[in-house]
């Protein structure tokens, strides 16, 4: 399977490029989101691409934004991706992989939503007892269930910086009180609803990132990407066991190969080997398979 690092249509114009999704312009009304191969891991793009991720994470993202449709809105607008570029070589680079979107107002903050005990949450507890400074119950394990699902909302670092978790009183700050509470009661109940699902479907979903945009009157959407592999933790739930950090269907794999190699966690990142990248391949593909049944 031939991979797609970088987009490059002629039809549009290029607005922005991030760690994975390139931007072009359609009007002054919509935009053309591509999800390219790139992979992020530790706020660094690295040099090596994960062959069809960007389709994974396309797929399952239009599975999600139909599924919790009924919560929020999302930024979809109905138009087909193949229809707004007029070359082959262009229609190849957006078919499976491409969104056309209403143009909103990104909100500055991403709307992370933990369930779980893991990762960085898991670090900060076993030093204070807090998850991003919210007291935690003693006695949890790694990797446990907590008690109700957590918003810690971060900052939104631009390619190449790293994000930073906030308190929920700063984003109050960069929101307002209200649009604050909003997107905290959004998150949870997009969450919730999507991890009661999944875990029908054999996976446990133990944290994940949403963002948010609003029109110009003020309406809140669900935009970006959703509870794909590279926003989210997916952990197989037979066998899945509190005290250890379960085996992930998502990037983790890159990520602790990563932690291995010596590697800073600075740019530029090292090479990714084949089968690193096979085995990455194979856990997106399946977490696909598992969730929507496709």
């Amino acid at each position: 399977m031939s991979a797609l690092h970088e987009s490059n249509l002629s039809s549009l114009p290029l607005i922005h490029r991030g760690k994975v999704r390139d931007l072009y312009g359609i009007d002054d009304q919509h935009m053309l989101i591509v999800q390219t191969d790139r992979l992020s891991a530790f706020d660094v793009i690295m040099p090596t691409p994960i062959p069809g991720k960007g389709e994974v994470l396309t797929t399952m993202s239009n599975f999600w934004f139909n599924k919790l449709g009924h919560i929020l809105p999302n930024h979809l607008s109905g138009i087909a991706p193949e229809s707004v570029v007029k070359t082959d070589a262009d229609r190849v680079q957006v078919k499976g992989r491409a969104f056309v979107v209403k143009r909103l107002k990104a909100l500055p903050i991403e709307a992370i939503v933990r369930g779980y005990l893991v990762g960085s949450g898991w670090k900060e507890y076993r030093k204070t007892g807090t998850v991003c400074g919210i007291q935690i119950p003693a006695g949890m394990q790694e990797a446990g269930k907590l008690p109700q699902a957590l918003f810690t909302p971060s900052t939104k670092a631009a390619v190449g910086e790293h994000d930073e978790n906030i308190s929920f009183e700063e984003a109050v700050k960069l929101l307002g009180q209200q649009r604050a509470e909003e997107v905290r009661d959004a998150a949870i109940a997009l969450y919730t609803q999507a991890a009661e699902y999944a875990l029908t479907r054999g996976i446990i979903i133990a944290d994940t990132k949403f963002e948010f945009g609003v029109d110009d009157s003020g309406k809140l959407y669900l935009i970006d990407e959703a509870l794909t592999p590279d926003s989210s933790r997916f952990w197989p739930a037979e066998s899945y066991k509190a005290g250890s950090n379960p085996p992930s269907f998502d990037k983790q794999y890159v990520r602790d190969w990563l932690e291995n190699s010596g590697w800073n966690k600075q740019p530029p990142a090292p090479q990714i080997p084949a089968d690193i990248l096979e085995h990455t391949s194979e856990k997106y593909q399946e977490a696909l398979r598992r969730l929507t049944a496709q």
